[in-house]
């Protein structure tokens, strides 16, 4: 998942049986697309796995001017943004008790997540704003 930091919406997100460079290479190349992210306007921040640093997704960042930056090495808790996301994700009371049937059934329910989580849920760091509290010129269409 990508989110946008200032708004905390999930502007792109993925579901793939496993972890690469190509794939996160993807989805950051489809989100910049569409969201309207023009060079040098976006930096990522990601932690210090392979997929993020692996050449293609390096590749990827250059080609689009986004400038990656990463966390700490062994620190597994240096975004707290992401954190704070991810723990809604696993502790929301729609999270299922068991394993995905299928990885179209993970996709449906992440596609779901997001949109309860960009229009519904209320963010207490942002004064408990529910969804997306602006648009920026020819940015974000939801």
């Amino acid at each position: 998942m990508i989110e946008d930091i200032f708004s905390r919406a999930i502007v792109g997100w993925r579901v793939e049986e496993c972890e690469s460079a190509q794939y996160s290479a993807e989805l950051i190349d489809q989100s910049c697309q569409e969201q309207n992210v023009t060079k040098d306007q976006m930096s990522l921040h990601s932690d210090n796995g392979s997929p993020m640093k692996g050449a293609t997704m390096l590749a990827t960042l250059q080609r689009l001017g986004v400038t990656p930056s990463f966390s700490r090495p062994s620190v597994s808790n240096d975004n707290p943004f992401s954190e704070s996301l991810f723990r809604t994700l696993k502790y929301v009371p729609m999270f299922p008790a068991r394993p995905f049937a299928s990885l179209d059934e993970a996709r449906a329910w992440v596609e779901k997540f997001v949109s309860w989580y960009n229009t519904e849920h209320l963010h207490s760091e942002i004064r408990f704003v529910a969804g997306f509290p602006y648009r920026r010129p020819g940015n974000f269409q939801y």
